[in-house]
């Protein structure tokens, strides 16, 4: 295609959601990509003979955008249930938090906290609407609901592992929606059932760029994106690193907010309309993440999810990928992910590959007493320096709406997916809706094209499977 009508930024979910529906809906599009594949934080490696997400990865089962797109390219067989547990790692202890009954045995907290930690899930799931909580902090509420020594023990730990610096800023909401989440997950009994791919994102993804290219999507990987061009009126394309001109009408950038200011910087002179959107999209703070995956000869425990609540292990969290999905699946290993995040100025964050694996292993021998090095066969080092949105009270203020002023000019990213925290079923739900306003406004203004879906790419060829 010469000109697409519209040009998507960046092919995570959102990205290849939004181009999915775009082209469904009978418009030329073209993906461009940095990276030499396309999934984002979802990108996957080799472990074996097997495909694994670079950044673990799990979903609910309230899941329901990401379930509805593996139904639509056929592979909802593939989503399969697990029962997992989760535990909580404090004061050189483990202890599990996966029933009910494991909140009455959880020592750290007198016996009247741990009822008022059970009652406090309970409290917010009650609350409905999350606009009830937006002016306050999370450990405002946290308190309220809980008490301060339950905070103390519990939240507090968490919010500074995953938040760090940032902890006392982050808003209520974003602690709702995680409660909720985790609430939706659970059995009658307590239990929480996880959902995984048997081949992991790889598959799905396998399954979406075929389905994309026989809609006649142009995706083109290792290709950056240096700006968005305007002519002071409206969007009239992108430029790549390359210095390479694509034209188009519609633009929709699907990058984190600070990769979307640099890329209209060039235009802050050329069209008013950019100087107070940059404005909008620096107020945004991200932090990055370092995940440190392991293949083990043998397992390090027999949970799942293990939250960390002690500042001076590096990591937040210990996610054993293997005590969901089943080790046999690769080649035998044991996969653990240690994540941790932070600024990307982080001395951890900053370290090579090899000082990360040798400063984690001091700290695993203490939270596992049997552990040696010589369980490790194999380690790995990802890090990505847009991670987490750190979501504060008053954020619908700040969050850049999908449909800028600058005409032709869209954004979507986790950083809008509120009151929801990220994750890829938001991702395919935003890029979705993205996809269809794109094309709304493509059948709406003056001579822009009125396709239909019989007028695709895939239809003039026939039939895909």
């Amino acid at each position: 295609m010469q000109h697409p009508d519209v040009i998507v930024v960046g092919a995570g979910f959102t990205g290849l959601s939004a181009a999915l529906e775009l082209a469904e809906l009978g418009h030329t599009v073209r993906l461009l990509e940095r990276d030499s594949e396309v999934g984002g934080l979802a990108g996957s490696f080799t472990v074996g003979d097997r495909r694994l997400e670079r950044f673990y990865h799990h979903w609910f089962a309230s899941d329901e955008e990401m379930l509805r797109l593996c139904a639509r390219l056929g592979i909802a067989g593939l989503m399969e249930p697990h029962l997992t547990r989760t535990g909580m790692y404090y004061a050189n202890s483990v202890y599990r938090l996966s029933k009910p009954l494991d909140l009455l045995r959880f020592a750290p907290l007198p016996l009247r906290d741990r009822l008022r930690l059970g009652l406090l899930t309970v409290r917010a799931q009650r609350v409905r609407d999350w606009r009830l909580l937006e002016h306050r902090t999370a450990e405002e509420w946290l308190v309220s609901l809980g008490g301060r020594r339950v905070y103390e023990v519990v939240w507090r730990p968490l919010l500074e592992g995953k938040f760090g610096d940032h902890a006392a800023e982050v808003g209520a909401t974003w602690m709702w929606t995680k409660l909720h989440l985790r609430g939706g997950s659970r059995t009658r009994s307590g239990s929480e059932t996880l959902y995984y791919l048997r081949g992991g994102s790889d598959a799905l993804l396998t399954a979406l760029r075929k389905r994309l290219a026989d809609h006649g999507v142009d995706i083109r990987t290792d290709t950056a994106v240096r700006s968005v061009v305007t002519d002071g009126r409206r969007v009239t394309g992108v430029r790549t690193a390359d210095g390479e001109l694509h034209s188009a009408r519609q633009v929709l950038l699907t990058v984190a907010p600070a990769l979307a200011a640099g890329m209209l910087e060039d235009q802050s002179d050329t069209h008013p309309s950019v100087p107070p959107l940059l404005r909008q999209l620096r107020r945004i703070r991200y932090l990055a993440n370092i995940c440190l995956v392991l293949e083990n000869n043998r397992r390090l425990s027999d949970t799942y999810w293990l939250n960390v609540n002690d500042p001076s292990f590096p990591y937040v969290g210990v996610i054993e990928h293997t005590n969901m999905d089943d080790p046999a699946r690769y080649g035998g290993r044991h996969i653990a992910y240690l994540s941790k995040y932070l600024p990307a100025d982080a001395e951890l964050y900053r370290m090579d590959d090899a000082q990360v694996f040798e400063h984690s292993l001091p700290h695993l021998q203490r939270m596992f007493p049997g552990f040696d090095r010589t369980w490790v066969d194999a380690y790995h080092v990802w890090r990505a320096e847009h991670a987490q949105p750190v979501i504060t009270p008053g954020y619908t203020r700040i969050m850049p709406p999908v449909q800028s002023r600058v005409t032709g000019l869209y954004l979507a990213g986790m950083a809008q997916v509120f009151p929801e925290d990220r994750g890829t079923n938001y991702a395919v739900r935003d890029g979705r809706r993205a996809g269809r306003l794109i094309a709304d406004r493509l059948r709406t203004e003056p001579g822009g094209r009125r396709n239909s879906p019989e007028d695709s790419p895939a239809r003039l060829r026939g039939p895909h499977a």
